[in-house]
């Protein structure tokens, strides 16, 4: 199978997870699009939710495209669940995101879901997070010295451009994707990264880590638990 067949299994394995009356969030990326059409393929489930919680302007318009009613998150005090993809995901759940400059917000959604299902085909699981290039959301007068003390880490912090440009994202930032990392405490450096002046979010995410993930391969879609 194909990484696209792939992502089109697991997303469509994500509608179990999906029931009437729910309000659901939703993420960005490849995958989710995949759920996003899959939900709109079935038109009575799609019907039935209550509405979603987007993370992107371009989820957004995905979500309205097959009908679903799209709330702000000011108006939404829980979520049933949050379904998104994950750029790396290890055996406990936490995981690398950010390949689509929508982490910030994919970040505040899952903040209120009652359960994170990550949504990925099985290259995307790995043993220590930091293969992927690390995406960091920062404000862009900080983004030379954020390079530097990343730079003190190891690391090498590169501006993501777009048509020759710095990216922009919804919130009006920029990104830096950092390699040569090997993130083998989550849950601390995403802690220190969040504190250093000038970052609005770290691609990490372990404080909002994944209760469960649908993990496609070509035997078919395993289910991972992840201890609380």
């Amino acid at each position: 199978m194909t990484q696209d067949e792939l992502k089109a299994l697991v997303a469509l394995e994500a509608l179990k997870y999906v029931h009437a009356g729910d309000l659901i969030g939703v993420g960005t990326g490849s995958t989710v699009n995949h759920f996003i059409k899959a939900l709109g393929a079935n038109p009575v489930l799609c019907k039935s939710l209550k509405g979603a919680v987007s993370s992107s302007v371009a989820t957004t318009h995905l979500l309205q495209a097959i009908g679903l009613s799209v709330w702000e998150m000011d108006q939404v005090e829980s979520l049933s669940i949050y379904i998104d993809g994950a750029d790396e995901i290890d055996h406990n759940g936490f995981m690398v995101k950010g390949g689509g400059a929508a982490l910030t917000r994919e970040k505040i959604v899952a903040s209120i879901a009652k359960e994170f299902i990550c949504i990925a085909d099985e290259t995307k699981l790995v043993q220590t997070l930091g293969r992927f290039p690390l995406p960091v959301e920062v404000i862009p007068m900080a983004q030379v010295q954020l390079i530097r003390q990343f730079s003190q880490l190891g690391a090498q912090a590169v501006l993501r451009l777009k048509d020759g440009k710095p990216l922009v994202t919804d919130n009006g930032q920029h990104i830096l994707d950092v390699t040569g990392l090997k993130i083998d405490r989550p849950l601390d450096f995403e802690s220190l990264v969040n504190q250093w002046p000038g970052v609005v979010t770290v691609g990490v995410f372990a404080h909002q880590r994944a209760a469960k993930c649908l993990l496609a391969t070509p035997g078919g879609v395993k289910t991972l638990i992840f201890n609380s």
